[in-house]
């Protein structure tokens, strides 16, 4: 059966669906759905007593109500993926000179992936990815910071630089690399004593002025490169001095030089979210000069990606956001990159990262809710098939530092948040006893 709401099978059905109050579905924790005829027996069921022999009370699983496609994998990761292995390869092969080549070459063609990732970005990080990992191991392992596991990587990065001439790419490789082992530093202090919190702590800070000391070396001409751009503004992912005027100009010098990419408009919200209340005042109107800016490339959307993280994290920020603008650019986003790495993007968004916290402002709260109610039309009208790493990263509150200890374990909470997520949408549909497969050309209803 093509995709529709199916009629009510004879009046008093309809009636009760108007009378009825909209409860969701009734889903245990292990992603069940209770039967019909469970749903009538609360207080039996409260107190373990079984309901009426006539009565099935097997609950039903959420796929036996939905069916969706869920590729093992999807082509935002397999773009990283290669990206990533290729800068490990030639890293390992010391071919520093074909690393760049690749980097240069990549980012003047504005290659990204489908979900806006810059291959650049993603080769550099494959290239200096073997050294962070070490220093995240023997951090994680306990070993003492007096271990030469924790410098002589780095120390070997910075010879390489000197070796090719400190070329910008080069330089900005190593500055990135310094911002990465300041974040390990950083993260692994909130598990540590207060005096080894206090090392760990001037550490990152060392790691983080030498990365702001070499992308201030870098020649102006060569700044302007998207690749170096963004890597300067990395820095205000740890620097708490910065003012919002200088934040948004350096943003703006990216946005014009990589305006397709949605990744530094959100960047711009969260770090001028992060300001506190001046960077919130500056928020409203750095969204819009965003949006005037990109109107070519993202019509209402650029206003949308600015305020995108800033919502979902900062009450503050709820309360300056203007609700139908917003909405009209996540239109313009399905519009104009209606790719299924980005549908689930906003699908999860909308359902998993919007969703009210017990200390969440009501005021706040409100305007969440406004905005997730986009979930419905998004799922229902363009999804075609379920990404979980995707849902697992909104649950997360798309921390990019949130620690992982199992990738199958991470994503099948991805996947049963979507699952649910989904459940909900066709709640009605589901309770008139269809189930919901989904195809290539969308959501169709069978008999359940």
């Amino acid at each position: 059966m093509p995709f529709s709401a199916p009629p009510a099978k004879d009046g008093l059905k309809h009636l009760m669906r108007l009378v009825s109050a909209r409860m969701p579905l009734p889903i245990t924790r292990a992603g069940e759905i209770l039967p019909r005829a469970l749903r009538s027996w609360p207080e039996a069921l409260k107190k373990n007593r079984g309901a009426p022999e006539t009565l099935s009370s097997e609950p039903l699983s959420l796929e036996d109500v939905l069916t969706i496609p869920t590729p093992e994998t999807n082509a935002e990761d397999e773009a990283c993926d290669r990206a990533i292995a290729e800068g490990q390869f030639l890293a390992r092969q010391e071919d520093w000179e074909r690393i760049e080549a690749e980097i240069l070459a990549a980012d003047t063609a504005r290659r990204a992936t489908p979900g806006g990732t810059p291959i650049a970005d993603l080769i550099a990080y494959g290239a200096r990815a073997d050294i962070i990992n070490a220093v995240e191991h023997a951090l994680s392992e306990g070993l003492s910071l007096t271990e030469r596991v924790t410098l002589d990587g780095i120390m070997a990065l910075e010879r390489t630089r000197l070796e090719c001439a400190r070329t910008p790419v080069m330089t900005t490789v190593v500055a990135l690399a310094h911002l990465d082992i300041a974040w390990a530093f950083r993260r692994i202090s909130k598990r540590k004593s207060h005096r080894q919190r206090d090392t760990l702590h001037a550490r990152a800070e060392a790691h983080q002025a030498r990365a702001k000391t070499l992308l201030s070396q870098i020649p102006n001409d060569a700044r302007a490169r998207p690749f170096v751009a963004a890597a300067r503004c990395a820095l205000y992912s740890v620097e708490a001095s910065a003012g919002c005027r200088q934040i948004a100009d350096d943003y703006f010098d990216l946005i014009r030089l990589d305006p397709g990419n949605p990744r530094h408009l959100r960047a711009l919200g969260t770090h001028l979210a992060q300001q506190g209340a001046e960077g919130l005042r500056a928020l409203e109107l750095e969204a819009r000069r965003v949006a005037a800016l990109v109107q070519a490339q993202w019509g209402a959307a650029g206003y949308a990606w600015v305020y995108f993280d800033a919502v979902a994290q900062s009450d503050a920020a709820c309360l300056e956001v203007d609700v139908p603008y917003f909405l009209d650019g996540m239109a313009d986003i399905v519009a104009r990159a209606a790719n299924q790495e980005r549908i689930n993007l906003l699908s999860a968004y909308c359902s998993i990262a919007l969703k009210p916290q017990p200390e969440t402002a009501a005021d706040a709260a409100a305007v969440r809710q406004q905005i997730a109610q986009a979930a419905h039309w998004l799922i229902r009208e363009h999804l075609r098939e379920l990404h979980p790493m995707v849902w697992a990263h909104a649950a997360a509150g798309f921390d990019n530092d949130a620690q992982v200890r199992s990738l199958r374990q991470f994503a099948e909470r991805g996947r049963m948040d979507a699952l649910r997520a989904i459940a909900e949408s066709f709640r009605d549909d589901i309770e008139a006893g269809y189930r919901v497969v989904f195809t290539a050309d969308g959501p169709e209803l069978t008999a359940g």
